[in-house]
């Protein structure tokens, strides 16, 4: 179907987002086209001010309105600890189970030789840098269960094992709720390997 130009704009920019399809991004744009004029410009503005008023942490690279971040500057966060995570909305899963009051470190992604992504393209030297401080004794590798992400713990694991700091690995397995008739093998397997004392 032919739209009016500014329409068709809409929906070609929304189906630029992640996980929008022609049928969702057309969806969203007439949803925006009925919005009070000032609900609109709150919209723009919201997205004109993430891309204007963001930055990255120069520590952790966590995305920040300040530099450093508010987690780097709390001075009652533990800096013995230091959480490496894949990206920044990482840290806002680990921040919310509020169990956790050590600093992060964001790779900005994991290995994946396939997608050309090797150790240079990810924060691993700026995470070394930070370990020459005395006071880091464990470093938490939080990347996410998938073959990239235990390809990038593994080599994280050892550059940083030489230096005698603590290197330890989030547990994965069965989730709270969960179903073990409808668990994979590799998930049976973690929690198995990851079993305490009760």
């Amino acid at each position: 179907m032919h739209y009016p130009e500014p329409l068709a704009r809409l929906i070609e920019a929304f189906q630029k987002l992640p996980g929008i399809g022609p049928k969702t991004a057309t969806r969203l744009a007439f949803y925006v086209l009925k919005l009070p004029d000032e609900d609109v410009r709150a919209l723009a503005e919201a997205l004109q001010a993430v891309k204007r008023d963001l930055k990255t942490c120069s520590i952790c690279h966590n995305v920040t309105d300040r530099d450093p971040c508010a987690i780097c500057s709390d001075p009652t966060r533990d800096r013995r600890t230091i959480c490496v995570v894949e990206e920044p909305k990482d840290i806002a899963a680990m921040e919310k189970m509020k169990g956790y009051r050590g600093l992060y470190h964001v790779l900005g992604g994991v290995l994946s030789p396939l997608d050309g992504i090797g150790p240079e393209e990810l924060k691993i030297k700026s995470l070394l840098e930070r370990l020459q401080d005395e006071t880091v004794e464990e470093v938490i590798i939080a990347t996410n269960p998938s073959v990239e992400g235990e390809a990038t713990a593994v080599y994280l694991a050892r550059l940083i094992k030489p230096s005698g700091i603590r290197v330890t690995r989030i547990a994965s397995g069965l989730p709270v709720g969960g179903d073990l008739e409808y668990a994979d093998e590799v998930t049976l397997a973690r929690a198995l390997e990851g079993r305490r004392d009760v």
